[in-house]
């Protein structure tokens, strides 16, 4: 069976997805498995600059260190490498430019009564139409859940120096990140449940909505679940997590749901990465274990001789050989 090269494959992720799909609104799950000796961390690192040079927020969450069967937990990992108060001083560069007011030139200078002073308005008057700026604009914007809208407003607000309750935006990040201690604090921000199972994949879906509203193309995430599909456990814990085989489906029916799931999502390309256990059909920890994943990615009906770019599952072997096709050319 031949093989794509990892820099032909990234290239046409690039250009027939990166460069046009995702970033006019579309969502794809790709999956990535080397075949020869290929470093994940390389394999990573390629992705993240070509997803950087296109302009999308890149994260990465590995199963070593993540629980990635566990949604939350997920979520949480790709909160915590998110920059909030940048994105949120877009969102409010952008909304004064809309509506006309004028932002000091430095965002240390962000105090709304300074704000109000530069515009000549009444400050309460101000304050109430930049409430309804937000409220338009963000709490209307049904594509993404209410728990995150509120969240969004929040540290909107926090960038104006409208900070409400003291430490509240401090309370709103560490919710995101898995950080909060007690919902209670959240209560003045009316946020009433932590982020757990049933909503954390929404709140996924949310934030990629929110990238694209802030000016970013989307979200390119990288999931490495290699770690899955190995049987034997550390004895040192330093070593990281290691999987039970319901882990293992359970990881396996989130990848599923992700996939069932892409006309929920708007710009965001979930990469997978895995081992070549993960191929192994006679193996318990390999595809095969879970069908319902199986049939939607296995490539049953696939030249022998041409590997499709373009497949949900693709075999990836080193750069440094000889391109051993050239589908995409000789289609068009």
């Amino acid at each position: 069976m031949s093989y794509i090269t990892q820099d032909e494959w990234i290239d046409t992720i690039r250009r027939e997805y990166l460069h046009s799909f995702i970033k006019r609104g579309g969502a794809a799950v790709k999956f990535a498995v080397p075949m020869e000796d290929i470093d994940h961390s390389q394999l990573q690192n390629l992705v993240r600059k070509t997803a950087e040079e296109e302009n999308y927020l890149f994260a990465s969450v590995d199963a070593i260190s993540t629980k990635i069967h566990m949604i939350d937990k997920l979520f949480h990992k790709v909160a915590s490498q998110v920059d909030w108060d940048d994105l949120s001083l877009a969102f409010v560069k952008e909304i004064f430019s809309k509506n006309g007011p004028k932002l000091p030139i430095h965002s240390d200078d962000f105090d709304f009564q300074n704000i109000a002073a530069i515009n000549k308005r009444e400050e309460m008057l101000f304050r109430n139409d930049v409430r309804k700026w937000f409220e338009e604009e963000i709490f209307h914007d049904f594509d993404m859940s209410q728990e995150f809208r509120i969240a969004m407003i929040r540290l909107c607000l926090e960038r104006l120096g409208l900070k409400g309750p003291p430490f509240l935006s401090n309370s709103v990040k560490e919710w995101l990140k898995g950080e909060l201690r007690l919902i209670s604090a959240l209560k003045d921000a009316i946020i009433f449940q932590k982020i757990v199972r049933h909503n954390a994949r929404h709140m996924l879906f949310s934030l990629a909505h929110w990238l694209r509203v802030n000016g970013k193309s989307g979200l390119v995430l990288v999931l490495d679940i290699a770690r899955y599909l190995v049987s034997g456990r550390s004895k040192n814990p330093d070593d990281g997590f290691f999987y039970s085989i319901p882990a293992l489906l359970d990881v396996y029916e989130v990848l599923r749901q992700f996939i069932d799931g892409t006309d929920e999502m708007e710009g965001c390309l979930i990469v997978v990465l895995a081992s070549k256990e993960f191929l192994d059909l006679d193996d318990r920890r390999g595809l095969r274990s879970y069908e319902a994943l199986q049939f939607r990615i296995w490539d049953e009906v696939r030249d022998k001789q041409r590997p499709n770019p373009l497949a949900s599952l693709v075999r990836l072997a080193n750069s440094d050989k000889e391109p051993i096709y050239k589908v995409l050319g000789e289609v068009q």
